[in-house]
């Protein structure tokens, strides 16, 4: 394991030159201090977890300090806003200070959010609150732990710094983790403000640096982009199995890399609702959960107009017609392990699609739902679970149709059969209500709940002696709190 100091920096991106960045330095916060650490993501950068809790820990990751070797970068973009096309955008309150590699040849961006102010902040301060970086912070690093691709979190450091929101908050600072902090909204920028060499520079570099195998194909840039259109389809499919609603997919928060991103107002769905706004400042419903699948594809639709002078109009028509299908073979796969089945049958899809209406108009919990159908036979858990439904004859219907369907799957033992959906529905999951209790502890000074709260998500599908709350259905209060793009 490694001291901070050990860290090696190979700051690839700031190489590009002053068009794709502008260098800024981050402002400090006042009294900077340890919220919380994660040791999977220090792992990452094969960093001794003990350093999280000395001074200069909060120092380095609180903007007092910088490393020689870091090149701190604001990332010039634009990008597609609630269907509107803003110009220019940027990092308006992160900073990339480098990237570093690991033993293992791996290169991590660290990207500080809440830094201060850059040229693009237009009219923000750049500074995070503590809310927003500890939401941002837990909903990494549980993603993560459920098999979503995710950027992940280092930490989160505290301060007495003021900031306005809606009323007088704590500046924080999330240092967050990714191979690439690279946007869809990057090749729109070139693209539209008409920069031909620099879009091809860019493109050169995410196709060398990120999609090399595909350098191998007859055309690299179809390629890549076929590659991305596949592991957006399948990280939106974890998405709608898992009840995750990403709140603000523009095309700014949207990764190269296909993974989750630019955490804003997300939730997690308590009672199923395919119609449930995470985002209170979505007033039209965009980016509601039932219409990520759709969106996403609108906003492959715009990466692929912004790489048509690589890519003719034919073939990335072509990769796009990909989406849906992976997106339906992806999804449906993550379903039938989910109601515990290990083959596949044409009737799959109905039997899910039925489940899914009664649970809309029952308010069913979306987690608990599936975590108790494998505590028991196929028979007993529907039994158990047929009081939570209000179409009782509807759901009779269907309890037939899906014993009838796992008697069909095979032969296995009702151990085998919790070992296996135990495995891919979780327990513990994020749920606004704990995330707003963890977050009014820490803004009085105790961390002790963010730290819990973190420690259960790290470890989704197993039980955990003493982490009982955390597998509970929400309070009412808990199911109707509204988040904005600044939390």
């Amino acid at each position: 394991m490694k001291a901070l100091d050990e860290l090696t920096f190979d700051n690839r991106f700031a190489r590009l030159g002053d068009a794709f960045s502008t260098h800024v330095l981050p402002e400090p916060l006042d009294a900077p201090r340890l919220v919380v650490a994660s040791d999977a993501a220090m792992a990452l950068l094969d960093l001794d977890p003990a350093v999280a809790e000395t001074p200069v820990f909060a120092e380095l990751f609180g903007g007092h300090k910088l490393w020689a070797e870091a090149e701190p970068r604001a990332m010039v973009y634009s990008g597609h806003q609630f269907g509107g096309y803003t110009p220019q955008l940027g990092d308006g309150r992160g900073l990339l200070l480098g990237e570093v590699y690991n033993q293992v040849g791996e290169h991590w961006d660290l990207h500080l959010k809440g830094a201060g102010m850059t040229p693009y902040s237009r009219m923000g301060d750049g500074r995070a609150v503590l809310r927003s970086s500890i939401r941002e912070f837990l909903a990494s690093e549980a993603l993560h732990a459920l098999g979503i691709p995710s950027s992940r979190a280092l930490c989160v450091i505290g301060s007495d710094t003021p900031v306005w929101r809606e009323k007088q908050e704590r500046g924080a600072m999330v240092l967050r983790l990714a191979h690439s902090h690279i946007r869809f909204g990057h090749f729109e920028y070139f693209y539209y403000t008409k920069k031909p060499e620099q879009q091809a520079e860019l493109a050169e570099h995410v196709l060398n640096l990120h999609y090399p195998e595909c350098r191998e194909q007859p055309e690299p840039y179809l390629a890549m982009f076929r590659e991305i259109v596949e592991r957006n389809a399948e990280m939106i499919a974890k998405w709608q199995a898992y009840g995750f609603c990403h709140g603000v997919m523009n095309t700014d928060n949207m990764s190269i890399l296909g993974i989750t991103f630019d955490f804003g107002p997300f939730a997690f769905l308590d009672d199923f609702d395919a119609h449930f706004i995470c985002n209170h400042s979505d007033h039209e419903g965009r980016y509601s959960f039932s219409n990520q699948v759709p969106i996403g594809q609108w906003n492959l639709s715009a990466l692929a107009q912004a790489l048509t002078p690589f890519i003719s109009v034919d073939a990335l028509k072509e990769a796009l017609g990909l989406y849906l299908p992976l997106y339906q073979a992806h999804y449906l796969d993550l379903m039938r392990r989910r109601l515990g089945l290990t083959t596949a049958e044409d009737d799959d899809q109905p039997l899910v699609e039925r489940l899914l209406k009664l649970m809309q108009n029952s308010g069913v919990d979306y987690t608990l739902f599936f975590r108790r159908l494998g505590d028991e036979s196929a028979a007993l858990a529907v039994a158990r679970l047929r009081d939570d439904f209000v179409d009782l004859a509807g759901f009779d219907a269907w309890a037939e149709q899906y014993k009838a369907r796992v008697a069909r799957d095979g032969d296995y033992s009702q151990e085998q059969r919790r070992e296996r959906m135990h495995a891919v529905n979780p327990l513990y999951i994020l749920r606004n209500y704990l995330a707003q209790n963890a977050i009014a502890a820490a803004e009085s000074g105790d961390y002790s709940e963010v730290r819990r709260l973190h420690e259960a998500l790290s470890k989704p599908f197993e039980e955990q002696p003493g982490m009982e709350q955390y597998a509970q259905r929400p309070p009412d209060w808990g199911k109707h709190l509204e988040i904005s793009c600044s939390s």
